[in-house]
């Protein structure tokens, strides 16, 4: 199968977690539906485009940065003695709060639409976007380094290849393809190819190192209102997955990769 595959650097950076807030907290790797959303923005879709993803990247460390917060709620007028802005009537508060940054962000990312004829759009877009592309936040520009169409496959290899040979970098494996291998305690990953890859340093307490995460891909909209007044409310698609580095292939088996080597881990 073919897939996009973009190189991304950003300066600093927040993939902000929906639950939290006094902290602005952020994932170490954009979750899915930031690309998915990415994409879209670039490609102008207006239909949701059904697509597959793999991400991997690497940061150099976080920082923490502040920025004016607002406050508001629906209906509550505007008081002195709580507010610091009037809006129309309205109380909004105003203050100071705390993001989240990393800095120095290296992303990869491979992208492989479920029409395949929608390849080209997606390349062209982000060969050329129409604005300026950003990945988190709002300011949070994204410069494209590399962009190119590649062709997915089995790769056959003659020694164990690791991921982190080349770059070191981490990813998000979904969790489906995890599969306690034996009495050696590796994990075995067994993706839609049938091939396998390998957690390295895994031991029989800790089969599958790195962090959970319950990631957003997707969603549909729920109607929880009725037909004089509706309440569409959103409900997410969500990918478990394992966070981790140091992957690796087994000679015997190879691995699912592009062009250029590089592993793909699609959800």
């Amino acid at each position: 199968m073919k897939a996009v595959k973009i190189r991304i650097f950003q300066d600093l950076v927040n993939y902000k977690m929906p639950t939290s807030f006094q902290l602005k907290e952020t994932y170490p790797l954009p979750p899915y539906s930031t690309v998915i959303g990415f994409i879209h923005n670039m490609c102008r879709f207006k239909e949701y485009v059904d697509m597959k993803i793999s991400i991997q990247g690497r940061y150099v460390s976080k920082v923490n940065d502040l920025y004016t917060r607002y406050e508001f709620k629906n209906d509550v007028k505007f008081d002195s003695s709580r507010h610091q802005l009037d809006v129309c009537g309205h109380g909004v508060g105003k203050g100071v709060a705390t993001a989240e940054l990393l800095s120095q962000v290296e992303l990869l990312i491979h992208i492989c639409p479920k029409d395949g004829e929608r390849i080209e759009k997606i390349y062209n877009s982000l060969l050329n976007p129409w604005e300026y592309p950003s990945l988190g936040r709002r300011e949070d520009i994204a410069l494209i380094s590399e962009v190119k169409i590649t062709e997915i496959s089995n790769i056959s290899i003659r020694r164990n290849r690791y991921m982190d040979d080349y770059e070191n970098y981490y990813a998000y494996v979904p969790l489906k393809y995890y599969k306690n291998n034996g009495e050696n305690a590796e994990v075995q990953v067994l993706d839609y190819l049938e091939k396998s890859i390998y957690r390295s340093d895994a031991n029989r307490e800790v089969v599958a190192r790195g962090t959970k995460f319950l990631l957003n891909k997707d969603y549909f909209i729920v109607n929880y209102g009725n037909s004089k007044a509706k309440k569409n409310i959103r409900i997410w698609n969500k990918v478990e997955a394992l966070y981790t580095s140091h992957i690796y292939a087994n000679y015997e088996n190879g691995f699912v990769g592009d062009e250029d080597e590089d592993f793909v881990f699609f959800v």
